[in-house]
């Protein structure tokens, strides 16, 4: 018997990938800009506790400093994805729309870490969000992998492996910063700062296929 989910997944939409990845931009944007609204102070305080005031802002600013660097990265990171992407299925579409789901919920997880930052329930809790986002931008990696028909001209099979390996070692280091927390919330996220080798690791080879595809675009 013929599973019908899986003629459902397969179904090519009409949406083309340049309008999609539009759509996103404006989603990541209001992202962004709902992290910002969350640093503020209170009104009617008196000149000689402003500067205290300020001060209390300090994890809000820090935490959305650090939020900003992941969105910014995923939006990259999206936009790379994007270059190597021709025709848009179903399961593309939806694995996307779970991602801008995630993304604009990003600022909720944010507010929780910058008022509770010395919790467990925070830092675990942001970890998990943002290996979510990790792990559906290389589920489309994989979809378009492993469905070559959707991909654009420019796209290379070790490219695509490259970049679901850099996923894979990305959603590592934050998954594994969640039993960490537990430990030591502030462990945890020192932890976090292993993404930037992590990332480091495979900067060769994805500036190798941005060339690729630059190459392709001036192709007559």
């Amino acid at each position: 018997m013929t599973n019908p989910l899986r003629g459902l997944f397969r179904r090519d939409t009409n949406v083309e990938p340049g309008r999609l990845a539009t759509f996103g931009d404006a989603v990541f944007s209001i992202a962004i800009t709902l992290l910002a609204l969350e640093i503020n102070v209170p009104d009617g305080l008196d000149s000689s506790k402003v500067a205290s005031a300020l001060r209390d802002t300090a994890p809000a600013i820090g935490a959305y400093l650090l939020s900003f660097v992941v969105i910014g990265v995923l939006w990259l990171t999206q936009h790379a994805l994007f270059r190597l992407i021709a025709v848009i299925d179903r399961c593309l579409l939806f694995l996307y729309f779970a991602l801008l789901a995630n993304v604009a919920a990003l600022p909720f997880p944010t507010r929780l870490i910058s008022e509770y930052s010395e919790t467990a329930t925070a830092t675990w809790f942001y970890a998990a969000s943002i290996t979510l986002s990790i792990g559906l931008l290389c589920s489309m990696y994989v979809r378009v992998l492993t469905r070559l028909h959707l991909a654009s001209a420019a796209a290379r099979p070790d490219g695509l492996r490259t970049s679901i390996r850099r996923s894979l070692v990305m959603i590592l280091v934050f998954a594994s910063s969640i039993p960490v927390s537990f430990a030591s919330p502030a462990a945890a996220k020192y932890w976090w700062l292993l993404a930037v080798p992590a990332r480091m690791l495979f900067r060769d080879v994805s500036d190798a296929t941005r060339v690729a595809v630059s190459k392709s675009s001036v192709e007559p």
